[in-house]
């Protein structure tokens, strides 16, 4: 039985709206900014809280995701926070082991190799049963942020958690789960609909436990070409949108702005802005100019800086941001990362890179 630690109702009062305001394409005094992974191992604080626990158990550990949630924000003038968990966590909901294997990452103790293995997995999971820890987690840190910043909640994909099914883990070519799609193309559709409909289930939670945006995360569409990317993937990103949002609707809930962030799928950017989204979040390997003429006046983008580029002294980072939003325009605008932070970055650089859109956006606002 799920039991919240605080109700997910009478929130405090939201005092900085600004991501919420450029995610729905309103005007904002400066461009809102957050970083994928800003919850993570380049701050010393999250290594400490980190360190005695396994990473699945603090997933799991509602007080533990919210302290590592609100730790970037305690530094950085931040303009929202994404919920501390793991995409992973909706194939352990199908009743799948993971793992966190030292040095190596996610590991899935027994990946699906034969068509058969479908039918090991839960066919009707029950995601408050189930993913209650994150629901948890959401409501107590949607309190704890009293109307800092709003929160974000978040999934993987279907394409990009069948791959780490099949795969057991990352890879570089995404072979074996590629091949499902060659050779079973109705067992991966099959495969595809199950996890789409936890994933909404799952959305659909997590609005009900606080989450004020959501994001879905396709980390994996580089893997694709058009046409896979067109049968196994799209498909089911347009469908979490429009489902998620007739749930909302049917439960009297919020309909929030939600994001896509296809990882390396420039070739479907004109798809994803048509695919039900607010927000289409975009990598590095694409310049602003382009990512804006290839999705139109109706969306607003979100990235794209290469996380890399926070290596570079500060004085540069703030000359690259601000020729990124010279790109983008400092309206209909997320500023972020083409990807997430790396372990080992510096966490005065981040800062820097914060500052930088904020003060560049405002001086571009008023001139």
């Amino acid at each position: 039985i799920c039991s919240f630690v605080h109700s997910p109702k009478g929130f405090p009062k939201l005092k900085n709206d600004t991501f919420l305001r450029a995610a729905r394409g309103e005007e904002t005094e400066h461009t809102p900014v957050w970083c994928m992974r800003q919850a993570g191992r380049y701050l010393p604080e999250f290594r400490e809280t980190r360190a005695a626990q396994d990473f699945f158990a603090t997933c799991r550990s509602p007080k533990l995701c919210c302290e590592l949630t609100l730790q970037p924000l305690r530094r950085y003038p931040l303009d929202a926070a994404i919920i501390f968990s793991d995409i992973l966590v909706v194939p352990q909901a199908l009743g799948m082991e993971v793992v966190m294997v030292p040095g190596k990452g996610p590991t899935f103790t027994e990946p699906l190799k034969e068509v058969e293995d479908l039918l090991k997995l839960r066919q009707k999971v029950d995601v408050t049963a189930e993913l209650c820890y994150v629901f948890q987690a959401i409501t107590l840190t949607r309190h704890s942020l009293e109307g800092r910043v709003p929160l974000i909640g978040f999934s993987g994909a279907p394409w990009t958690l069948m791959s780490y099914m099949i795969e057991g883990g990352g890879s570089t070519t995404m072979a074996k789960a590629k091949s499902w799609l060659y050779c079973h193309p109705e067992a991966s559709h099959q495969l595809l609909r199950l996890l789409a409909d936890v994933i909404i289930d799952y959305l659909v939670g997590q609005v009900a436990a606080g989450a004020q945006a959501l994001q879905l995360f396709e980390s994996h569409a580089g893997h694709l070409g058009p046409e896979q990317f067109e049968t196994f993937a799209l498909p089911y990103i347009r469908d979490v949108a429009r489902a998620v949002k007739s749930k909302l609707k049917e439960e009297a809930l919020p309909l929030v702005p939600m994001i896509i962030f296809a990882k390396d799928a420039h070739y479907a950017l004109c798809d994803l802005a048509h695919a039900g989204y607010e927000v289409v979040g975009l990598d590095w390997t694409i310049r602003p100019q382009e990512a804006r003429a290839q999705t139109g006046k109706d969306v607003t983008l979100q990235g794209n800086l290469d996380p890399c580029a926070l290596y570079a002294p500060k004085e540069k980072i703030g000359e690259m941001v601000k020729k990124m939003l010279e790109g983008f325009g400092t309206q209909r605008y997320i500023a972020n990362l083409g990807h997430g932070l790396y372990p080992d970055m510096n966490p005065e650089h981040v800062g820097a890179f914060v500052e930088a859109v904020h003060a560049h956006s405002r001086h571009i606002n008023k001139h």
